[in-house]
């Protein structure tokens, strides 16, 4: 679908009683294929080992294990999701790390892209894989073990503190839908759920109602949410609580624009689209269904531009971050070589849309002692 098209048409909608759907129905595609990125083709590596088109640098902002730059504080292991927020003039990076008793970190840059700070914000937690940020600035780390919670930490200052509300299972991703008022939440099982989280209060997690997503077998239709009687989840997995709750093979990432939800399934490579207008699904991307051979395979983190260009790291796969346009057009926008033991994680934007920050799980070494963080500046379109 394209978004841009999609976003006239949320405004349309959120203005008339009587909404037509053929608008929306105009503006489907079919799956993202194989095009030419907007950005040309990938030059030889740079000194990071990192392939970019022209007119894009890279820079290694943390290394595992070492000092961060101008600051007192050494970077966690294993770099996992990550996020960006706006902070006076500068900006936050936040970063999960996925090792037993990982926790989430920040870096704090200024102006120009330094850094000024860095510190630990989460402490204590287990396999923190992704998250997602809040509209009221707060980072949700989630705890990708069985009976893992979501964690709400406090970039700007402020104690962690664990929201049960919110399901306990696998976690994965979060995403703040503040039209609706809910966050969703993908789980990292081959048979997970999609979750919504309805707060009793918008911005005050500690409790609200877990819904899960109903839908039929099929890769595109329509959809319903249903309450999870007993979002503990023991002793019985909130993921089989509720007859025609609809499987999802390994979701991961998780992003949220205009009245739309993607989400990304590592199992069968493929990005899930949620119309939340018209309450149906359909695939943003597969690989089975790309004509060629498709570009991108082990996918994982999802981020979105202000363009509404998507990019997707992979999880192996040959080390990419890919973009999905609006026109729904897939190409590598990035390759980090000599790191095939490794996965891409925690792709994010500055609040200027002109940096890509992500990290390089496991480095060259192919260990959570390895990891390594990047940021990519350039003519990013916004």
């Amino acid at each position: 679908m394209d978004r841009r098209v999609f976003m006239r048409a949320s405004v349309l909608a959120a203005g008339t009683a009587a909404f037509s759907g053929s608008l929306v129905k105009g503006a489907l595609a079919a799956p993202a294929q194989n095009a030419t990125s907007p950005y040309g083709a990938l030059l030889a590596a740079d000194a990071n080992g990192i392939q970019l088109p022209s007119g894009f640098t890279s820079q290694v902002v943390a290394r595992t294990g070492q000092v961060v730059s101008g600051t007192s504080y050494s970077w966690h292991q294993a770099p996992d999701g990550g996020a960006c927020f706006a902070d006076g003039t500068g900006w936050i990076y936040t970063s999960n790390s996925e090792v037993s008793a990982g926790g989430a970190s920040m870096i704090k840059f200024d102006a120009s892209g330094n850094v000024t700070a860095a510190s630990r914000i989460l402490s204590g937690t287990s396999t923190n894989c992704a998250g997602g940020k809040t509209p009221w600035n707060t980072w949700l780390s989630c705890e990708e073990i069985s009976l893992g919670r979501v964690w709400e930490t406090y970039p700007f200052g402020g104690t962690a503190v664990a929201r049960p509300a919110m399901g306990r299972f696998k976690h994965e991703a979060a995403a703040a839908d503040p039209v609706r008022q809910v966050i969703y939440l993908t789980e990292d099982e081959t048979n997970g759920r999609f979750y919504r989280f309805v707060p009793t209060t918008w911005g005050n997690l500690s409790a609200g109602t877990l819904q899960v997503l109903v839908a039929g077998t099929a890769t595109s239709g329509s959809f319903t949410w249903t309450t999870v009687p007993d979002p503990d989840g023991s002793p019985t997995t909130t993921r089989t609580q509720v007859s025609g709750s609809k499987s999802f093979n390994g979701g991961e990432g998780c992003w949220y624009a205009n009245d739309t939800v993607w989400f990304t399934t590592k199992g069968d490579n493929r990005v899930w689209q949620l119309n939340l207008l018209t309450n149906t699904y359909e695939l943003a991307y597969d690989d089975g269904l790309v004509t060629g051979t498709a570009t991108l395979t082990g996918v994982d983190n999802i981020t979105g531009s202000s363009y509404g260009d998507l990019y997707v790291a992979e999880d192996g796969g040959n080390m990419e971050i890919n973009m999905i346009t609006p026109d729904d057009k897939i190409s590598v926008f990035l390759r980090i070589t000599g790191q095939s033991s490794s996965e891409i994680t925690g792709p994010a934007f500055n609040p200027a849309g002109n940096r890509l920050y992500f990290s390089s799980q496991r480095g060259t070494s192919g260990s959570s002692s390895g990891g390594i963080t990047y940021c990519v500046t350039g003519p990013f379109r916004t």
